[in-house]
């Protein structure tokens, strides 16, 4: 059996255990979450929208907030921008997503460009995939805001047609559901102290708030 091989069957029996729980992890609130996985041969496409019932101000806050993510995003272990110029900023993450027993780690260094609370340009500098440009989009529709996220990337492994695409979708609905959670605790934070203001895109003032 050649190494190519053993790869591709560990990324198969990886994908198809982690699937057992997927369920359990969805909370019901995170349903109107919409996730749209497509697998184009190497190449998966990903589109998502999220409404959030917030104001965009803080959306944006809580999207750009980088050196925070961490705390409140479960599969972030390590999160902060390494450099900055203006409105382009090159931002490191190190994370973990878990599946019982299970864990698959990532790692990588992204170019990102702020269109200041309009929309977040992503791509990939060097990591765990041979590419990866994003495009995220805060609309307020003059009733719920919604985080319109939309991109490509092209794993250096394997992803089955499948088990992966139904596995992306579940770890992204989660994903934007932790985003979601700690935009809304933010803005009860403001609805409290409507005084507070709001920190410059990429930074944030509210991390420092009790939990």
């Amino acid at each position: 059996m050649t190494l190519r091989t053993q790869r591709c069957l560990r990324v198969i029996a990886v994908l198809t255990l982690a699937l057992l729980p997927v369920a359990g992890l969805q909370a019901a609130s995170d349903q109107d979450i919409e996730v749209r996985v497509k697998k184009n041969g190497p190449e998966v496409a990903v589109d998502v929208d999220c409404p959030v019932n917030a104001s965009a101000a803080v959306t944006w806050e809580v999207l750009t907030d980088y050196d925070h993510m961490s705390e409140f995003l479960s599969d972030v272990q390590h999160s902060s921008v390494q450099a900055r110029d203006g409105h382009t900023l090159q931002v490191y993450q190190k994370g973990k997503a878990e599946r019982g027993l299970l864990s698959i780690t990532f790692e990588n260094l992204r170019e990102v460009e702020l269109v200041p609370y309009q929309e977040i340009r992503s791509r990939l500098i060097s990591g765990d995939l041979k590419a990866s440009a994003f495009t995220t989009r805060v609309v307020d529709d003059g009733t719920l805001v919604h985080i319109i996220n939309s991109g490509r990337y092209t794993p250096k492994l394997w992803v089955p047609p499948v088990i992966g695409p139904t596995l992306i979708e579940a770890e992204t609905r989660k994903h934007f559901g932790e985003l979601r959670n700690e935009i809304l605790r933010r803005h009860a934070l403001r609805v409290k102290a409507p005084s507070a203001s709001l920190p410059p895109p990429g930074k944030s003032l509210a991390s420092d708030a009790p939990r």
